[in-house]
């Protein structure tokens, strides 16, 4: 049996949904700008962690690995990323960034004003506890149902 939300949960819903397509789209825009999709930089934010498998980034983007076998592919030809042989298995395959890939991504980041002057409009404390609030919604749905 589902349960129904709230009138002010719902708000709540529809104002993150607002926001999450606010920042998909300048995310997109900035991407473009730099001649690459929006998949092609967020494998190349991915990366900012280190090295990883491709079978990893296709999980975490949710899409199949033979699609970011095409985009690493591509980054690949632009020199923004690098493959390398896993030093534990060497029949997998890792993804790096390359030292372009990291300053592509780093400019990108750089350049996306989504929220820079909202969140600068709050006080330090009310952007921790936002910080903080959106980390719980974070690590709730990322809970097993």
């Amino acid at each position: 049996m589902s349960q129904q939300l709230d009138p002010l949960s719902l708000e709540v819903v529809d104002l993150m949904a607002n926001l999450v397509a606010l920042f998909h789209k300048e995310y997109e825009e900035a991407a473009s700008a730099r001649s690459l999709t929006g998949a092609q930089a967020k494998v190349l934010a991915l990366l900012r962690r280190g090295p990883m498998p491709m079978r990893q980034i296709a999980q975490t983007m949710s899409c199949e690995p033979s699609n970011i076998t095409g985009i690493v592919d591509r980054l690949e030809l632009r020199g923004l990323v690098a493959r390398q042989a896993d030093p534990d298995d060497r029949r997998v395959k890792r993804v790096a960034a390359t030292e372009a890939g990291r300053v592509a991504s780093a400019e990108l980041r750089e350049s996306l004003n989504f929220a820079r002057a909202p969140l600068a409009a709050l006080e330090p404390d009310e952007r921790e506890q936002l910080r903080d609030l959106l980390q719980r919604i974070v690590e709730g749905a990322q809970q097993p149902r």
